[in-house]
């Protein structure tokens, strides 16, 4: 099952970024060809019946799956930075994060008005760079499709606040 495939590479570092957090650390499921593979195939599963225009990968690790299943679906990527890491023209965001701002950017090309559109992180944890990503979307004329994670931690209730955005949300390991 994949889950448990991704559960048992992903490696617990205590303490990081601050003390008292554990991150899930993804970075071995990329040494395993195999386990990626797996892992795309589980989410190309799990969107074939979606109508997606596109897909929206939040940086940086939301590239990694993010990319290789929109090259999968035939389907253009877009990536989602932090702020002054786009060169052409962007649209922005700023939100709230637990101690300050952050800031994340959309090139005004980067897709139509009206474009389905599916937000891919590696991991959902509280929401709110997925949230503001999608308020982004829909300040630029799109509409979110989806979410789409390799991780959740549901214990710190993201998808509690995503689902009213869209409940259509592929997690596809959760602690």
């Amino acid at each position: 099952m994949i889950e448990q495939q991704i559960k048992d590479a992903i490696r617990d570092i205590h303490d990081f970024p601050k003390p008292g957090i554990i991150f899930k650390d993804i970075t071995p499921i990329l040494k395993d060809p195999e386990l990626c593979h797996n892992i795309t195939e589980a989410f190309m599963e799990q969107v074939k019946e979606m109508k997606i225009d596109a897909i929206a990968g939040v940086e940086s690790r939301g590239f990694l799956f993010g990319l290789t299943l929109a090259t999968r679906l035939g389907i253009p990527f877009i990536p989602v930075r932090k702020a002054g890491k786009l060169p052409y023209t962007v649209n922005q965001k700023i939100y709230e994060l637990e101690y300050g701002t952050a800031t994340i950017e959309i090139h005004t090309d980067a897709f139509n008005p009206g474009d389905r559109i599916l937000i891919h992180d590696d991991l959902l944890a509280t929401g709110g760079t997925v949230t503001a990503t999608s308020e982004l979307i829909k300040d630029m004329g799109g509409e979110v499709a989806g979410f789409s994670f390799v991780v959740g931690l549901s214990f710190l209730n993201g998808r509690e606040k995503i689902e009213p955005i869209n409940d259509n949300i592929i997690i596809l390991a959760d602690y």
